[in-house]
């Protein structure tokens, strides 16, 4: 049903070496891999055919999460675009629905990350299937966004509207990708001044500019005292950093914006890998999620015209090696579920959480679109 192939050939724990892929177990088809984890693995398992949103669990865990559900729109985007599938249009088109009455009725939330990730979906739908609805939550969902932005810390988007004196990378980078994305939608300075104040104030307060780490977020005491959890590094927030700055360099040109982007990647390839070469493991809920993130920009990394051909090949040697992983270890098939671990399979009578699974469907979709541009050899 999955594959038929032959034999053949979040905190950071200090320095790797370069990743060596090993020989994968079977000669994979993406596009028949991909199909599988999104139709069967996401649809199949999550998806709430009554109220129209993604389960969080696979078996019992009916609970709607309002961020998770903005991947999975991405996911469902991913597979539109690799099979030009009307199914996945109906599913799109009655996701919006479904999340915005689960929602209580708008696409609006009191965390501003949340909001960002939804904004960045609904763009991306909207310029593949021209429905103005999600362009119109997209420019609500903006003016709230600007919302959160204040003095403390020097300026930047609070974390969430009840914690003034927190602000994070993952309400920042996000913001700025999304600035960017409605500017070249149609060139409003304002949104150019948004994307760059949000990214220039990330690099600024969070960045370790020797090495491209991210650091999480900053906390101001009341006396203005500024502590910064340096401690707190994460694959998403090194995604949506170089992500940002991907944005900034293919609208501007300026090199600087592209060398922030590889140091950014080269840092998580470099720290946030185990031996194997493969991402550590980072455990369910929330951080389920935060290597599936990363592989999204770096894999639109990967497609920059003017990235080196050997730092390019590196990437997708990385990206390819650790997708053959999931499936050949990680990947129980008959469910099509994916482990937390990568290396490891699940058994039949799991919970995997959404935020697991759809990190498992990101890396394989992106395998597919690395297979068909012939980036994979």
């Amino acid at each position: 049903m999955l594959i038929i192939s032959s034999c053949s050939n979040n905190g950071a724990d200090g320095d790797s070496p370069p990743v060596v892929p090993t020989e994968s177990t079977y000669t994979i088809n993406w596009y028949v891999a991909a199909d599988s984890s999104t139709r069967t693995g996401l649809i199949e398992n999550y998806w709430n055919s009554r109220q129209h949103y993604f389960n969080y669990g696979n078996r019992d865990d009916r609970e709607f999460q309002y961020w998770p559900q903005a991947h999975a729109l991405d996911v469902l985007v991913d597979a539109y675009i690799r099979t030009g599938d009307s199914i996945f249009e109906q599913y799109i088109d009655v996701w919006y629905e479904g999340i915005y009455q689960k929602n209580g009725n708008t696409f609006l939330n009191d965390f501003y990350d949340d909001m960002q990730w939804n904004a960045l979906a609904m763009l991306r739908t909207y310029n593949i299937t021209g429905k103005e609805k999600f362009k119109t939550s997209v420019d609500t969902i903006w003016e709230e966004i600007k919302t959160g932005w204040t003095d403390v810390a020097d300026g930047g988007i609070m974390w969430a509207k009840h914690t003034p004196h927190s602000k994070n990378a993952i309400s920042n980078s996000p913001a700025s990708i999304l600035a960017s994305r409605l500017y070249q939608l149609n060139e409003k300075q304002e949104y150019m001044d948004w994307a760059k104040k949000t990214y220039q104030w990330v690099r600024n307060k969070l960045v370790n500019k020797e090495n491209g780490a991210v650091w999480d977020h900053i906390e101001v005491s009341e006396d203005g005292e500024e502590d910064i959890a340096k401690d707190w590094i994460f694959t998403y927030n090194q995604g949506v950093f170089l992500g940002a700055a991907l944005e900034l360099y293919s609208i501007t040109g300026e090199s600087g914006y592209l060398d922030d982007a590889i140091k950014s990647a080269d840092y998580t390839l470099n720290n946030m890998i185990n031996d194997d070469g493969v991402f550590k493991e980072r455990g369910t809920g929330d951080g389920g999620l935060f290597k599936g993130i990363f592989i999204r920009y770096l894999t639109q990394l990967i497609f920059e015209e003017e990235l080196p051909d050997t730092t390019r090949e590196r990437y997708a040697q990385f990206l390819e090696h650790n997708a053959e992983v999931l499936w050949n270890k990680g990947t129980n098939k008959k469910q099509v579920i994916f482990d937390p671990s990568w290396q490891k399979k699940p058994g039949n009578d799991e919970e995997i959480d959404l935020t697991v699974h759809l990190s498992g469907a990101m890396i394989i979709e992106a395998a597919a679109l690395l297979e068909r541009e012939n980036i994979l050899e």
